[in-house]
């Protein structure tokens, strides 16, 4: 079973709104906004448009309860698919919001002195209709005012959050929308519908959030903690426990339930790095260099590269001359290296490449990436002069020949060069 990302119950909210903010454009959550955005294409239609646009409104809504209730439910990622079979969700949704505002626009022009006081009155009562029709998805019971009341009671004085966070989208929505139609009708249309629906999955994420955190309330049992404990991963946070509680007295005994546990599933980042931190305080420098290797490659299978990176600046710290044992791994580092700015660690990269697989397809590459690094920003360019005649010399017949060529000429037209 894959590790099951959850939300820690006592996170900050300052910590819960930077998260939140990437949370639409993660897993499923980007790719319903991208869908919904293509399809809302068909709003220009004739005669048909219109009730497209309906249906796929409908969807968005419907899409948003699901996040609201993932989360709720602990999850840290979006939900992949419909938790609960309920159609009329998200068309619910629609028409209490749509309800909503034309209330207001009859409230203000009926009884415009006290439209204030019914606005202030919709902007409170929204959240805890929205957070009813996502748990309960009962349109009757979220309509409700004494439900109303019981989830505000809930929350207490922390109900004030959903609603300022829900005003503060509903104007970035407004704002959004008359920016987006300053834009050509055919960009205008994807804009707006991209943006919008970013803010509702956003908004229904937080008040998830918010319940997930108060779960005892609600009478919930988050599942995603139930998965939690029937896949060991509860274990293993008990066995870092008991490693910190030992590793004073018995570094060794420490290290051997460490290897024991990473020799089995998937270990978790922790697991390394603490065995990491045993074996350098140990003194173990050739086990920490082997291990370095291992993870390494681990992390470029997983598709992190940069934790790659991370874990290859620490065993250089150890031996200079560190280098991954894999070429596909040592040009893909440097390369990451050189666009984050870290050219010393990059050239290194670069040069180990050269010197180690001259015959290797990205040998090249690596060499015109090192003389980029040091006519750039190592500020280095006899060096790099040099380097790239010892490359045209060795690769004359490479079909990058002509790019060498090039850059020779660049660098011998640049100043400050002889």
């Amino acid at each position: 079973m894959s590790r099951i990302e959850t939300i820690p119950v006592d996170q900050s909210f300052a910590d819960t709104l930077v998260s939140a903010l990437t949370y639409p454009l993660r897993g499923a959550a980007l790719a319903t906004c991208l869908v919904l955005t293509v399809l809302h294409y068909a709003d220009l239609l004739p005669f048909v448009g219109g009730l497209i646009s309906i249906a796929l409104w409908a969807a968005t809504w419907r899409y948003a309860a699901d996040c609201l209730l993932h989360t709720s439910h602990g999850y840290f990622q979006p939900p992949d698919v419909v938790i609960q079979v309920n159609t009329s969700q998200g068309w619910w949704l629609s028409l209490i919001h749509v309800l909503g505002f034309v209330f207001c626009l009859v409230y203000a022009v009926l009884w415009p002195h006290t439209l204030p006081l019914f606005l202030l009155l919709v902007v409170l009562v929204l959240p805890a209709i929205d957070m009813s029709m996502a748990l309960d998805g009962h349109a009757w019971m979220a309509l409700n005012p004494a439900h109303w009341v019981a989830i505000i009671g809930k929350f207490g004085v922390a109900y004030l959050i959903p609603v300022i966070v829900n005003v503060i989208l509903s104007a970035l929505m407004y704002v959004s929308m008359r920016w987006s139609a300053q834009l050509p009708n055919l960009l205008a249309q994807p804009v707006a519908c991209f943006l919008v629906t970013y803010l509702i999955i956003l908004g229904f994420h937080l008040m998830g959030v918010m319940v997930y955190q108060r779960h005892e309330h609600f009478g919930l049992v988050p599942e995603a903690q139930e998965l939690v404990a029937k896949s060991g991963q509860n274990d293993d946070q008990q066995l870092l426990v008991r490693v910190a509680a030992i590793e004073a007295s018995d570094p060794d005994a420490a290290i051997s339930l460490l290897v024991e546990r990473m020799q089995g599933r998937h270990a978790p980042a922790e697991f390394h790095q603490a065995y990491q931190r045993l074996l350098r305080k140990q003194g173990h420098r050739d086990a920490l260099l082997e291990h370095g290797h291992i993870w390494i490659s681990a992390l470029m299978a997983d598709g992190e590269p940069r934790r790659a990176l991370g874990v290859l600046q620490g065993c250089s710290e150890d031996d200079p001359d560190f280098m991954p044992d894999d070429p596909s791994t040592v040009h893909q580092l440097a390369d990451l290296a050189g666009r984050l700015g870290m050219a010393r660690l990059a050239l290194r990269l670069c040069k180990g490449y050269l010197a180690r697989w001259p015959r290797e397809q990205d040998a090249v590459s690596s060499g015109l990436l090192a003389v980029r690094l040091l006519s750039g920003p190592l500020d280095r360019p006899a060096e790099a002069q040099v380097l790239l005649a010892k490359l045209m010399a060795a690769y004359s017949e490479h079909p990058q020949h002509s790019d060498m060529h090039i850059l020779q000429l660049k660098l011998q037209s640049s100043p400050g060069t002889s």
